[in-house]
């Protein structure tokens, strides 16, 4: 039996020696090990969430910038967003999100622009042994509508064929000026015949029938399933209409209500105002000559335009006020009907023809000074010859906006 000699251990030996290093080592650095495997695998996972949290905050807000362009109000795209990005993976119940139209942040601070804002308390799994707590991710999104440009021809019917048309010998130049067609229809917006019409671009939310001259100067091709465009004097109400009375006198026709029909012959000074025609035709015959300023005609009870082609017709829309940049205005509450529209080639009609539940036929050769003849009607069919501009600062029109293309900015 060895006996434990005490002279000869010393600690020397026992640093030097070899037996179990291997063991003491494992049994030290293993913890280590263990931990960084665990932040390896916590952190992959965070990184995994993040990206799937980045991908559904891209959904809400190019969706919600496709809401926008359509004209949906905040609230509506604020909970169509979360509805979107919890079906592309985000966890509501660990999060929240936040929309903001237009961005709080970024070069994108503008209201054809949605932000969306998503958040996550993500669990802690093998680092729960080292701390406590969540750890909280966070992603962002910017999607965004650029303008086509504005329009100062819109169809608004939603169904019917041709709900803007040009035919005949038609000869339309639209100067920085778009044409649309809200109708779903195949044939949404035709020309035809021996017609030929330029334009920037013609958006249309069904298909197209080109079988005549269309020349196209900022788009390659017609736009077709476009989005709607919203009808721009859709708030604007309607006048009251009082006891009927007659006229013109010695020329002269002055604001107010006129019942059963108004025809005007010869020259006629038609005064500053608001006419209510209820009832019967509103008659330019041939050989008239008609001027006024700052007027609008609101045609209801059946009421309906018929101008002849050999008439001289200048009128402008009034500038400001309650219908301002509107010349003539349908009662949107109208059978279907058709109002016809001539004119020689010196007469100007400046302002917005407005027949939002009827059609209108634009025969003749005239156009608005500077060009600047809007026509915002159920249907239209033109056969005249024109030139339509939006560059009409100062006449009190609204503006057509007509949305573009959606993409995700930031």
């Amino acid at each position: 039996m060895k006996v434990f000699d005490k002279a000869h251990f010393s600690v020397t030996a026992w640093l030097v020696s070899k037996g179990g290093n291997v063991a003491i080592m494992a049994g030290l650095i293993a913890p280590v090990l263990v931990a960084f495997c665990g932040l390896g695998a916590d952190t992959g996972y965070w990184y995994f969430r993040q990206r799937d949290m980045q991908g559904a905050a891209d959904v809400a807000a190019f969706n919600g910038a496709m809401a926008l362009r359509s004209g949906a109000d905040h609230d509506t795209i604020s909970g169509d967003a979360s509805t979107d990005a919890v079906a592309s993976g985000w966890n509501s119940a660990q999060g929240t999100i936040t929309v903001n139209s237009p961005p709080t942040s970024g070069p994108n601070q503008n209201s054809h622009s949605v932000e969306v804002l998503l958040t996550e308390n993500e669990q802690r799994y093998f680092t729960a042994i080292f701390f406590t707590g969540t750890v909280p991710i966070s992603v962002r999104a910017v999607g965004t509508y650029n303008s086509a440009g504005p329009a100062c021809m819109l169809g608004l019917d939603k169904t019917k064929s041709y709900a803007v048309q040009f035919w005949g010998n038609a000869n339309a130049d639209f100067t920085d000026c778009n044409i649309v067609s809200d109708s779903v229809a195949s044939n949404a917006f035709g020309v035809g015949g021996s017609a030929r019409v330029t334009a920037p671009c013609v958006d249309v939310v069904g298909g197209d029938y080109v079988a005549a001259t269309l020349t196209l100067t900022s788009c390659t091709s017609v736009t077709t399933k476009a989005p709607y465009v919203s009808d721009p004097y859709a708030s604007v109400g309607s006048p009251d209409i009082g006891s009927c009375q007659s006229g013109p006198a010695d020329g002269v026709l002055t604001p107010g209500t006129y019942c059963g029909g108004l025809s005007l012959n010869g020259t006629v000074t038609v005064n500053p105002g608001v006419y209510v025609l209820s009832g019967g035709n509103f008659k330019i015959n041939a050989g008239a000559d008609v001027t006024g300023t700052g007027v609008t005609f609101y045609l209801t009870n059946g009421a309906t335009l018929q101008f002849n082609g050999n008439a001289t017709v200048n009128l402008t829309a009034p500038t400001s006020g309650a219908y301002s940049g509107l010349l003539f205005y349908g009662d949107r509450t109208q059978s279907f009907a058709t109002n016809t529209v001539n004119g020689a080639s010196s007469s100007k009609l400046t302002g917005a023809i407005y027949f939002p539940s009827q059609e209108v036929d634009l025969l003749g050769n005239f156009s608005g000074n500077n060009g600047c003849t809007q026509v915002v009607a159920d249907t239209i069919y033109y056969t005249g010859s024109s030139t339509f501009s939006t560059n009409c600062a100062g006449t009190g029109m609204a503006t057509i906006a007509v949305p573009g293309n959606v993409a995700l900015v930031e």
